[in-house]
């Protein structure tokens, strides 16, 4: 189960809402411009870190830069709110040279297994595929083997093994904006041979759920409940004006995380703040990390804004299982 966080970011329901996750109200949460060089800095993951201090919350960021370049970055935040982003992109070690030059590099998460960070992301390898490194001090990252062939994205790994694997969930795509795509459930012994490949979830129908009706992709690390395992995704809708992220809910099953207990029909949250709709790439919220303390059951999403900004958003997991029950379209 998730452990206890009593000092995640947290900022109380405003009075008379009736939202089941509802935005920080001094949004985005991280601006474009943190950095000297940064054109913007979204879609990117946090995670506990140390006990008290500068660096009680890490974190590895997209970042792309005035070039346009996709980068990451790692950072720290003594609260989860105010973060300190390196100028400098992450340095990986460790690789084989056939697949070590870098080509780009998005919309990581952070996954803690053990005594390890594990970093997934999308990563350029004759198209996008789903990088893996470890790092325990968010200052060195040692690279592995690319998870799968092109053409992957959204690799999410879960923070615990499952019948003795580990486990991860992705999204097959193109080389490009990928107009479909489903969520798939994977298995390795040592984070490198991925196999025992499982279907988890298909676009909902336009008339049952419109939102999540072309494609959809894990978001932030499930959280294990007693009820299964929590899954935030996106999913988007092809409008007359072009693509809409939003982001829902689902619950797995805690040890065949390919069966769905329940999906939300309704979504959690969709563009409807200047800064969702506004930005590089308009009417995008994409959510990548999340923070949860067990004790309260209080949950903290970070979302990536307009691919331009960092959003925040906060709810409570058990009122979020409970939503998700009672508004499940399977």
């Amino acid at each position: 189960m998730t452990p206890p966080l009593p000092d995640m970011p947290w900022e109380e329901k405003p009075s008379g809402s009736k939202e089941i996750l509802w935005r920080y109200s001094n949004n985005p949460v991280i601006r474009r411009d943190l950095l000297s060089t940064s054109n913007s800095i979204f879609n990117s993951a946090v995670v506990p870190f140390a006990d008290n201090g500068s660096k009680r919350f890490a974190g590895v960021f997209r970042c792309d830069d005035t070039n346009r370049r996709m980068r990451l970055h790692a950072g720290f935040s003594p609260d989860g709110f105010n973060w300190n982003i390196n100028e400098e992109d992450i340095g990986l070690t460790g690789a084989n040279p056939d697949i070590s030059d870098w080509e780009y590099g998005y919309d990581p998460r952070v996954t803690k297994i053990d005594d390890k960070y594990w970093v997934t992301w999308c990563n350029g390898y004759h198209g996008p595929t789903i990088g893996v490194a470890w790092t325990t001090d968010f200052e060195t990252f040692h690279q592995l083997e690319n998870a799968f062939l092109p053409y992957n994205r959204n690799g999410v790994l879960f923070p615990r093994k499952i019948n003795g694997r580990y486990a991860m969930l992705s999204r097959p795509s193109d080389t490009g904006h990928t107009a479909f795509g489903d969520i798939f459930y994977s298995e390795s012994p040592d984070m490198e041979f991925w196999g025992h490949h499982r279907h988890v979830m298909s676009p909902a129908a336009f008339e049952q759920s419109a939102w999540q009706c072309m494609k959809i992709g894990a978001g932030p690390v499930p959280i294990e409940t007693s009820e299964g395992w929590l899954l935030i995704y996106h999913g988007v809708l092809r409008s007359c004006n072009g693509y809409v992220y939003a982001f829902g809910s689902a619950l797995l099953d805690l040890e065949q995380p390919w069966k769905v207990i329940a999906r939300s029909g309704p979504y959690l949250i969709s563009p409807k703040e200047i800064y969702e709709l506004t930005g590089d790439v308009p009417n995008v919220t994409f959510p990548c990390a999340a923070l949860a303390d067990s004790d309260t059951g209080r949950l903290a999403v970070y979302y990536g804004c307009a691919d331009t900004v960092t959003g925040l958003a906060f709810g409570y997991i058990p009122e979020i299982v409970e939503w998700t029950k009672a508004n499940s379209i399977i």
